[in-house]
């Protein structure tokens, strides 16, 4: 795996392993040419479910002015630590090892983008993409971006986040959600 573009381009990060499922660079590489047309704030992002780091890591080396990381496994967050140290993108970064619905329900501010690379086949997707929506880190500005396997569809809207694009890249699909009419 590899950092895509921007000031750490082509430095290579660990992964993990088993049982986390990095997204491709392909899948990667979509996201942030759809998050480049779309989001106007890259001043504080936050990735959900960050196994590597890699979604986060790549917003960093893009501009991003904070990402904080949120990843249950402690053996996730050491390796986003030494990607984060290995790219020279430590600064501005915020590792949280804990669980989504903890991180979801604790953080208190609004965030210009969240990205969410959720367990590919995990059916509590749906929870987790609700009781975001209804928490105080999406703004009316906010662009989430949800990652799941195209045979675990997502609904078009959670309260008032609606789902405003769908890509398909093999069996990797990516979500787009705003917030209805920007409220």
């Amino acid at each position: 795996m590899r950092v895509i573009s921007g000031t750490a381009k082509g430095c290579r990060i660990k992964s993990p392993g088993r049982p986390t499922r990095p997204a491709t660079d392909l899948v990667r590489g979509a996201i942030f040419s759809i998050l480049e047309n779309m989001a106007e704030n890259w001043e504080n992002v936050l990735d959900l479910f960050s196994g590597s780091g890699a979604m986060g890591i790549e917003a960093l080396s893009r501009g991003a002015g904070s990402v904080d990381f949120v990843e249950r496994e402690p053996k996730c967050c050491a390796i986003i630590k030494e990607n984060l140290e290995k790219t020279k993108l430590v600064n501005g970064a915020r590792i949280h090892c804990m669980t989504v619905a903890r991180a979801i329900s604790s953080f208190n501010k609004e965030y210009g983008i969240i990205i969410m690379d959720p367990p590919y086949a995990d059916p509590a997707i749906d929870e987790t993409v609700a009781q975001l929506a209804g928490s105080g880190l999406v703004g009316k500005d906010t662009v989430v971006i949800v990652t799941h396997s195209s045979r675990l569809p997502l609904q078009n809207d959670y309260g008032r986040l609606h789902m405003i694009k769908e890509h398909r890249h093999g069996d990797s699909t990516i979500a787009i959600y705003r917030k209805e009419n920007g409220v």
